[in-house]
């Protein structure tokens, strides 16, 4: 079992989540079903599935969910594409996000190389 809130890869998907709640905030209200629920939700189970994945005391398990997370992390990247070729947010937002999202993306594959090495 992993104490998820000592994990730095979670506390940045936490603040990606809060910085992506800022920013789809200012979508057009039209896309509160849509877009704007999208990638918050795909944001959201980032650090919710690193969190459960750390729950379980085996590191398959736990890799199993840390999956699920980079799956969702790719989600983020592609809604936030949208959401720049919409103009729903800048070129300079949509750089700031997907880097963010990439390294988040990085350091869960590590995370998983090195639960995969136990």
């Amino acid at each position: 079992m992993h104490k998820y809130e000592n994990l730095k890869v979670w506390q940045r998907a936490m603040d990606l989540v809060v910085r992506i709640y800022q920013v789809s905030a200012l979508f057009p209200t039209d896309e509160r079903f849509g877009l704007i629920s999208q990638i918050r939700r795909s944001a959201v189970s980032i650090p919710l599935n690193i969190a459960e994945g750390s729950g379980n005391s085996s590191n398959k398990e736990f890799c199993r969910f840390l999956e699920i997370a980079l799956r969702s992390g790719y989600e983020v990247l592609t809604t936030i594409e949208i959401s720049r070729r919409l103009t729903y947010v800048t070129d300079e937002v949509s750089l700031e996000l997907q880097t963010e999202t990439r390294e988040i993306i990085a350091m869960i594959v590590g995370l998983t190389k090195t639960l995969g090495k136990n």
